[in-house]
């Protein structure tokens, strides 16, 4: 699978790495309120909201888009 994405960006990168890192800087109001799913606003937890967003690919996308775009930013100096 490597061989077909050898410049993916999250490459070793895991969707807990990506979500724990992303709640740590963010929380989870700031995610609910950039991405409108359920188990960021209603009682938020790191198991159900992995187990969303392993079912649920456009969810998944918006969440590694996020750290994608945080990741620019904080490599270009503008961090939040």
């Amino acid at each position: 699978m490597s061989e077909e994405q050898p410049n993916y960006p999250l490459h070793g990168i895991t969707l807990k790495a990506i979500l724990e890192d992303l709640i740590e800087r963010r929380g989870w109001s700031d995610l609910a309120s950039r991405i409108n799913i359920r188990c960021f606003a209603f009682d938020p937890s790191l198991k159900s909201s992995l187990k969303f967003l392993r079912k649920t690919e456009w969810a998944r996308q918006k969440v590694e888009e996020l750290y994608l775009d945080d990741q620019r930013q904080i490599k270009g100096g503008s961090a939040k």
